[in-house]
Order: C-alpha cells, then structure tokens, then sequence
C-alpha cells in the first residue's frame, strides 16, 4: 500500500513571518490529528530556515521549490541541493510548469536537476503535465510520457522519486480535471515507469494530482487508485484549507 503524500506548494507568497506563522498553524495541526499521509510544504528559499525551525517536531517534511544542478559557483540567484539540505530540506520540486514556462527549463534541465539532488540525498517531486492546447490536440499522453523519459533518464533508483501529474490548464484556473481524467494520466505514467523499471518500482512510485486542488475536490480525486496524493498550490496558503485536503489524504 503506497503512503499518500501531500505538499504545499507556497509558490512567490509570504514573507519570513508570514510564512512562520502560516507553518505554525499547519504543524499545530498535523502534530495534533494524527494525521497517517505523509505532509511538506515548500515556502520560498529566504523562509526555508525559519520555517523548518516550528516544523521541526510535527513531522511535516521541509520542501523547496527548485535547486540548481551544481554544487557551487558563479550562479547568480540560484540554490544548489547542498545549502537545500544545510536548511533542513528533504525535498525539492523540480520541473514545475512556472518554471517550464517562465524560466524555459527543458525536460534535459529538469533531468539534470533529478539527477543532482538525488545523488545528493534529496527527495524528488518531478512535476509533468500538458498544456490546454495540447490536450485539446490529443496529445496529452505523448507530452507526458516524454517528460516522464526525458526527466529521468540516466535515473537508476527512483525509490526517492515523487512524480506530480499538474495539468498546465488546471493550475491557478480554477478549472479541475475530472477523476477520471487525472486517473487515466496517473495510470499512464506508471505504465510507462513500469516499462522503464519494471511492475515493482511502478506499484511503489507515488504519483501526486496538482492542478486546483481544493477541500471540496480532494476526496474523490485521492479515491483514484493511481492517485498518490496532491501537490497543493492556493490551498495551501489557508492552514484550514490545507488541513482539510490532508485529511481527505487520510
């Protein structure tokens, strides 16, 4: 039975007290519900530190939102996976669609930033999904099983590896895919793992939905029997909101 796993994904908000606060009142919860799914949430980069301070105790996993793919060096504004877990970080989320989108990370980009934060110890959450105007083309399934190769190759042990199905069209819009949508992708993705690294690796991986996940949508979507959890965006800025979808979680 796979462990569902559900982030927080807090995306450009909050400052240093704000997210303090925010994470306080998530971990108050947690540490108290006796809560069975496994929980991170993923503040920006300067709240890192702080923001693993309160969680400390509760259990809840410290995520961040990106890494880059070398150890050190003339880099400017980026953060390698040593000073991620220096913070205290045990995932990173890698190959989210702003990113794609906004910064033009390829899937060969993506790939090397799996590979380093593997190798550094670091948990992975590897984002893929399609556009609107891809899945209204029909090919939903050639643009994600091709993230799903791309992003991993040279990836020899995904035992630490989360991939998040996020449909572009469903982030921020509002607009959900239905159940049976987001199962139809999941199943699709672990057939292809399963082709990639066989049944076993498959019927481990956790496969997360992303994509306008909120309280009145979350337990029907984590019912599906590939849908490993969620990875949260607006929701999860609301520690009521969060809760809520954790416990849908089980």
């Amino acid at each position: 039975m796979r462990r569902k796993i559900v982030v927080g994904n807090w995306k450009m908000n909050n400052t240093i007290a704000e997210s303090v606060e925010l994470a306080t009142a998530i971990a108050e919860k947690v540490g108290g519900d006796g809560v069975t799914c496994e929980v991170g949430i993923a503040p920006t980069f300067p709240a890192l530190h702080e923001v693993g301070k309160v969680i400390e105790w509760s259990g809840i996993r410290l995520c961040a939102q990106n890494c880059h793919y070398e150890n050190e060096g003339a880099f400017t504004g980026e953060v390698s996976t040593r000073m991620l877990a220096a913070a205290g970080c045990s995932y990173v989320i890698l190959g989210h669609s702003e990113r794609r989108q906004y910064f033009c990370e390829t899937s060969q980009i993506v790939n090397r930033k799996v590979q380093k934060a593997l190798a550094e110890g670091l948990s992975v959450i590897m984002c893929v999904g399609e556009t609107l105007d891809e899945r209204e083309c029909g090919v939903t399934a050639d643009i994600v099983t091709t993230q799903v190769v791309e992003g991993l190759a040279d990836v020899t042990d995904i035992t630490s590896l989360v991939i998040a199905y996020e449909p572009v069209w469903a982030i921020g819009t509002g607009k959900t895919a239905t159940k049976e949508q987001a199962q139809d992708v999941h199943a699709m993705i672990r057939a292809k793992v399963a082709e990639l690294y066989g049944q076993q690796a498959a019927d481990h991986l956790r496969i997360q939905y992303g994509g306008s996940v909120k309280p009145s949508n979350a337990a029907e979507l984590f019912a599906m029997p590939d849908i490993d959890g969620g990875l949260i965006g607006g929701a999860s800025l609301n520690a009521d909101d969060f809760m809520a979808i954790v416990e849908a979680a089980g």
